[in-house]
C-alpha cells in the first residue's frame, strides 16, 4: 500500500457563500410550501451591506423575498438592519418551461406517467459512496463538517464567547492506500471580536470543538493544529468577502474527493437535474456500497434538456466491485427509474426542506430521503443474475 494524503474543507453558516446558499434554499422552501409545482432557479450575492437576489421564480402565490432574507440573516447571526435587499427575479423562460412540462418522449407520442417531465438542463451528475466512514462519505469531509457545525453550535449556544458567524475548517487525513490511518493537519479559522486574544481562541476551539469532533478518530501527538493561522480575523462575513450561491459545490458534495459535474445544487427546484439527479446518483451509490456490491462507488448520470430518460449511465467501483463495472451499470439501468418525475416521487423532493441541506453538506444527514439504504436488498437480489453468489457479497 502507498501513503497518501487527502484534504477537504467545510464552512460555517455565516460564511458569505453559505449564507447565499441558505438564502436561496430558504426562498425555494417558501415557494414549494405555497405551490408544490414552483419552478425556482434562485441566485444570491451577499456583499457589504447588500443582499442581491436574482433568477427565475415561477410560483402561483407571491413570496415575500425580502422578509425571508432578513429572517435568514438574523438566524445566522448577522444584523438584518445593516443590509439592504435588492430583488431582481422573473418567471422561468417559456422555452425552458415547455421542455420541462412536456418531455421529448411525450412530444414523440410515448405515453408514460414518468415520461411527462423533461430534464431542466443538460449535464452530468455524480453520486459517490465509500466504506471508510459509517456515513459512506470521505473522512476528511465528514470531520470538516463536524468542526464547523460544532463551531456554529458553540457560537449560538454561547458556549464560546466572542466569536462571530464567519468561519471554516479543513482536515487532511493520511491514508495507507484507501484506508485512513491518522489525522495529519486540522485548520480552523473563526471570525472573532476585536478583544478576543489568539490564546483565548485557541483554548476555546481546542476544548469546546476539536476534542468533541475527533472522539471516534482521535488526533495524535504529531497532528498539526492550526487555529486562525492568518492571525487576526475580526472583519469577516459579506463585509470582507463577497458571497455567491453555488460557490461551495465541493463542500456540498464530496469535498473534491470524487467527480463533480460542475452544476450547483442550492436554489434549484427538483426539476433541475443538477440537484435531483445528484441526489439520485448519491442514493444509488450509497445503496451499492451498503449492499456489499462494492467498497467504493461512483455513479454518473447524464441528461439532455427536455428529455426524460438519461442519455448515459455509468458506474465505477475503482476495482472494489463484486461484479464488473459494466454489469453494475446495467443493473442500475434495469432497476432504477432515472427520469426526473420518478426521482422526484421516489425521493419525495416536492416535500423536502432544502434549507436543511444548504449547510454542512447535502449528504450528511440520515433524515434526507436520498440517504436511505432501503434498496440494498433489491440490488443484491438482482445481482444474482450476474452470477454473484450471496456469500461472496
Amino acid at each position: 500500500m502507498s501513503k497518501n494524503y487527502r484534504t477537504a474543507e467545510s464552512v460555517c453558516k455565516g460564511h458569505p457563500d453559505k449564507l447565499s446558499d441558505l438564502i436561496a434554499d430558504s426562498i425555494l422552501d417558501a415557494c414549494l410550501r405555497r405551490d408544490k409545482a414552483s419552478r425556482v432557479a434562485c441566485e444570491v450575492m451577499a456583499t457589504k451591506g447588500k443582499i442581491i437576489v436574482a433568477g427565475e421564480i415561477t410560483c402561483s402565490e407571491k413570496i415575500n423575498i425580502r422578509l425571508i432574507v432578513k429572517n435568514v440573516l438574523r438566524e445566522v447571526g448577522y444584523n438584518p438592519w445593516k443590509f439592504t435587499v435588492f430583488v431582481f427575479v422573473h418567471h422561468q423562460s417559456v422555452d425552458i418551461a415547455a421542455g420541462v412540462d412536456t418531455a421529448l418522449e411525450a412530444r414523440n407520442g410515448i405515453i408514460d406517467p414518468y415520461g411527462s417531465i423533461g430534464a431542466g438542463d443538460q449535464g452530468t451528475v455524480y453520486g459517490y459512496a465509500t466504506k471508510e466512514t459509517r456515513e459512506l462519505l470521505p473522512l476528511p469531509l465528514l470531520l470538516s463538517h463536524r468542526i464547523v457545525k460544532r463551531i456554529d453550535e458553540c457560537r449560538k449556544g454561547k458556549i464560546i464567547k466572542g466569536i462571530l458567524p464567519d468561519g471554516k475548517a479543513q482536515v487532511t487525513v493520511e491514508y495507507d492506500g484507501d484506508k485512513p490511518i491518522r489525522v495529519k493537519t486540522v485548520v480552523v479559522s473563526v471570525q472573532h471580536h476585536d478583544d478576543k486574544t489568539q490564546k483565548q481562541l485557541e483554548s476555546d476551539i481546542l476544548n469546546n470543538v476539536l476534542w468533541q469532533c475527533f472522539e471516534d478518530f482521535p488526533l495524535d501527538d504529531d497532528t498539526e493544529i492550526l487555529i486562525n493561522p492568518s492571525g487576526r480575523f475580526v472583519e469577516g462575513g459579506p463585509a470582507a468577502d463577497t458571497g455567491l450561491t453555488g460557490r461551495k459545490i465541493m463542500v456540498d458534495t464530496y469535498g473534491g474527493l470524487a467527480s463533480h459535474g460542475g452544476g450547483a445544487l442550492c436554489g434549484k427546484d427538483p426539476t433541475k437535474v443538477d440537484r435531483s439527479g445528484a441526489y439520485m446518483a448519491r442514493y444509488i451509490a450509497k445503496n451499492i456500497v451498503w449492499s456489499g456490491l462494492a467498497d467504493k462507488c461512483e455513479v454518473a448520470i447524464s441528461y439532455a434538456i427536455g428529455k426524460a430518460n438519461p442519455v448515459s449511465v455509468n458506474v465505477t467501483s475503482f476495482g472494489t466491485g463484486k461484479i464488473s463495472d459494466e454489469d453494475l451499470s446495467e443493473l442500475v439501468k434495469e432497476i432504477f427509474n432515472l427520469r426526473p418525475a420518478a426521482i422526484i416521487e421516489k425521493l419525495r423532493l416536492r416535500n423536502a426542506i432544502y434549507s436543511d441541506t444548504a449547510t454542512y453538506g447535502h449528504f450528511n444527514s440520515s433524515l434526507f430521503p436520498w440517504e436511505n439504504v432501503d434498496f440494498n436488498l433489491n440490488l443484491r437480489k438482482v445481482a444474482e443474475k450476474f452470477n454473484v453468489e450471496r456469500d461472496e457479497i
